[in-house]
């Protein structure tokens, strides 16, 4: 007995030694992605395609992973009327936090007036009007756009929101036929199990997806451009900060108890593929994992997470304000007040929109300029260049929005496991790496026979 508790104990710590040299061999490869940008900005934009292919490989698994997510949480909970309550305080909670990081983007944006003084010139205008996305569609064609043609093609779309209302119905109707959808459920599992090994999988080529982005976008941006533009990118990295550390991690203290720091130290890994991606959506498979792992309930999970990526845009709201604040200004025609709360409330909708977009930062700036205030498009050309870099922190701070939003969603309908939060966030209980699920049963079909008897936080207390 004592020989297999050691073998059991060790094996954790064998996982995760392989994956540490992965995310080291990512960190050396940013920084020469880095390198190679300065040193050859010609060849290094030609690298781009090294990073879309990973991001690409990622977002392939992103609908099978919520699908299974979210029908093997809905399925273990026996009142649908739950998970109503999840969607709508996570709705809720978005839209208030969206108003927040508009209302923080304004306050910082109106002090610093970054773009006073700029100069617009016709190459600039023509690249504003470039960024005019035909993709972003306007609120009631967005809603409509969320049903897929066929059940099947919600998994092909691309759309996340698709492929969420396909899993919500599936969900809702294996809850309804009780015990006889167990064995679907089952299978469900075992399919989630081969996913997320798969992506376990995939991950491997991080560090090659991770040069290859971070070259083309220094080198695509150079050194000029983040000279000329620094107050703003200063600006908008200092207030996305605040937003994170100070209303986040105070809502995350009031409402959950938790240390923010603690909280993203354990998505350290995740952050860092972020950064070295510039996308956002590249994380939100682990995210989901990990939410599990740190012991949020599957329905919690499996709605917040996925419906916070088109919802929950913390840093695109920041974003938005600022930029429009600066291109404002930047063309001599400076907003009252009472013109741009109307503005941004009109880009606060645009936005959902735009949800999944590729580049929705700026796509969705440029539409919604073009819709309310069609002579400020052209000046969308100025930060077109520095648009990447920015999106670093675009993207960092909606995931920890999004990360945070869980936990507290969680907290919120009593849906998290206090006790396992601790033991994982302490290093007592960690991810595995290799499966990225938490495998306490080996034999699957024992540990979710009785899911629709169960609440979907029941089997996540297990440790």
């Amino acid at each position: 007995m004592s020989s297999a508790a050691n073998t059991a104990a060790t094996t954790p710590k064998a996982k995760r030694d392989r994956t540490h040299y992965l995310y080291i061999a990512v960190i050396i490869a940013v920084v020469a992605g880095i390198t190679v940008g300065l040193a050859a900005p010609d060849f290094a934009v030609e690298l781009k395609p090294l990073g879309t292919g990973f991001v690409n490989l990622i977002k392939m698994m992103i609908s099978p992973i919520i699908f299974c997510t979210i029908v093997l949480g809905i399925g273990s909970v026996r009142k649908a009327a739950k998970v109503g309550a999840v969607g709508g305080i996570a709705l809720g909670y978005f839209m208030v936090m969206s108003l927040v990081a508009l209302a923080i983007g304004l306050v910082v944006g109106n002090i610093l007036e970054p773009g006073t003084g700029l100069h617009i010139t016709e190459a600039i205008k023509s690249a504003g009007q470039g960024q005019v996305d035909a993709e972003a569609l306007p609120p009631v064609d967005f809603a409509l756009s969320i049903i897929p043609t066929t059940m099947i093609s919600a998994f092909t779309s691309g759309t996340v929101l698709q492929t969420l209302l396909v899993a919500l119905l599936t969900g809702f109707a294996l809850q309804a036929m009780g015990s006889t959808g167990a064995p679907i459920l089952r299978g469900v599992e075992h399919v989630q199990r081969l996913v997320f090994r798969i992506l376990a999988m995939v991950m491997w080529a991080a560090p090659i997806g991770a040069f290859g982005a971070i070259a083309a976008v220094t080198g695509s941006a150079g050194v000029d451009a983040l000279k000329s533009l620094a107050v703003l990118m200063l600006g908008f990295y200092v207030t996305c900060f605040l937003f994170v550390f100070i209303v986040l991690g105070v809502m995350l203290r009031l409402v959950a108890g938790l240390n923010i720091l603690s909280l993203f130290k354990y998505l350290g890994r995740e952050f860092l593929l972020i950064l070295s991606t510039s996308s956002s959506e590249s994380a939100l498979p682990r995210l989901i994992a990990k939410m599990e792992h740190l012991g949020v309930s599957k329905p919690v999970v499996g709605i917040t997470v996925p419906t916070g990526y088109s919802f929950n845009l913390d840093g695109t709201m920041i974003y938005m304000t600022m930029a429009s604040l600066y291109i404002a200004d930047a063309m001599g025609t400076p907003m009252s007040v009472g013109e741009q709360i109307p503005l941004l409330l009109f880009l606060l909708v645009a936005s959902k929109g735009a949800a999944g977009v590729s580049g929705a930062g700026l796509a969705t700036l440029a539409g919604g300029l073009q819709s309310h205030k069609p002579a400020l498009v052209d000046g969308v050309g100025l930060i077109v260049g520095i648009d990447r870099f920015m999106s670093e922190a675009r993207a960092l701070t909606n995931f920890a929005g999004n990360a945070v939003a869980t936990v507290l969603i969680g907290t919120w309908t009593k849906e998290i496991d206090r006790e396992r939060v601790d033991q994982v966030l302490a290093g007592h209980l960690p991810f595995d790496e290799k499966t990225l699920l938490d495998d306490d049963s080996d034999g699957g079909d024992d540990a979710h026979a009785e899911l629709p008897e169960q609440g979907g936080d029941k089997e996540l207390a297990k440790a």
